[in-house]
């Protein structure tokens, strides 16, 4: 092979890590956060396994299941760093038997914890890292570029670009973010029903508040910034699956997806707004009406 086409096939494989890591990354922290409790340290850790991955797939080629490889890496440094706080802290003899259950498993065949890494249901441990993210002890700004973050998968570079705010500002806004939710002791977990409502509200704002900014720019020269729309939609699919009888969540995203229907049609061929009456119909997104109709009959049939 020649140096060209070993540079090709690096480049090839450095594309596919970066698509995994958008689709799979939330699901990754989230399983890792269940056993640190702590989501900037499982975000590390994640990192780290990234890192790796970077690093063997460009000698050995990519594994049959990129996702599983990953999360299996993960969990074992999760695993590797629990057991080094109990040897430093001395910890009971109760959570030190724990810990060795824990450090045995991770001692398998790691082909058995590839095949088996994305086997535990995700579904409560993405509800939890949603409800930590947007959690109200955190402020508006911490809450909206640590959801990105953590659930979107966006970079912090990306994430700066979509708001037009320096890179520094929301660096220190997520590192800020973490440090307040390991100051605050906040609980890797999913609120309890009397506060349930309260949470997943800050929640539905966060995501309201990410794609009205898309929807409706407040700064810059575009308008419309249509893949911040395209995140808000896809993070409130799937807090909509991971609560399904809660109406308020479908009735927002039937909101998002109807507005967003209409996005090709807003702006003229020289950028300028066209009004909602002076719309050509015939460019609005078909696929996001019915998706939102269906949305909406969803949250009504739940009251």
């Amino acid at each position: 092979m020649s140096q060209g086409e070993g540079r090709a096939d690096t480049a090839a494989i450095h594309r596919t890590i970066e698509a995994v890591w958008r689709i799979e990354s939330a699901k990754i922290i989230a399983t890792v956060a269940r056993m640190v409790r702590d989501v900037g340290l499982a975000e590390e850790l994640a990192q780290d396994a990234l890192v790796s991955a970077l690093e063997q797939w460009s000698k050995s080629g990519m594994p049959d299941n990129p996702a599983a490889w990953l999360t299996a890496v993960a969990k074992r440094r999760a695993l590797d760093r629990l057991r080094h706080l109990q040897l430093a802290e001395h910890k009971s003899g109760e959570i030190g038997r724990e810990l060795d259950a824990r450090h045995e498993m991770a001692q398998d065949d790691f082909a058995e914890a590839v095949d088996t890494a994305l086997d535990d249901d995700i579904g409560d441990d993405l509800l939890r890292l949603v409800f930590t993210a947007c959690h109200p002890v955190l402020s508006t700004e911490a809450r909206v570029a640590l959801t990105l973050r953590l659930m979107g998968g966006l970079t912090t570079d990306e994430i700066a670009r979509a708001f037009l705010v320096p890179e520094a500002t929301v660096a220190q806004r997520i590192v800020r973010a973490k440090r307040t939710l390991a100051e605050a002791r906040v609980p890797f977990e999913v609120p309890r029903r009397h506060e349930l409502e309260a949470r997943l509200a800050s929640v539905l704002e966060v995501l309201y508040l990410i794609f009205n900014e898309g929807y409706s720019a407040t700064a810059g020269d575009d308008w419309m910034r249509p893949a911040l729309c395209d995140e808000a939609m896809r993070l409130g699919r799937i807090v909509a699956e991971l609560v399904p009888g809660e109406s308020e969540v479908h009735g927002l995203v039937a909101l998002m997806e109807i507005q967003a229907s209409r996005t090709a049609a807003r702006a003229g061929a020289s950028g300028e707004p066209v009004l909602l009456l002076e719309q050509n119909r015939a460019r609005w997104d078909q696929m996001l009406i019915r998706r939102g109709l269906a949305a909406l009959a969803r949250a009504e049939s739940l009251g």
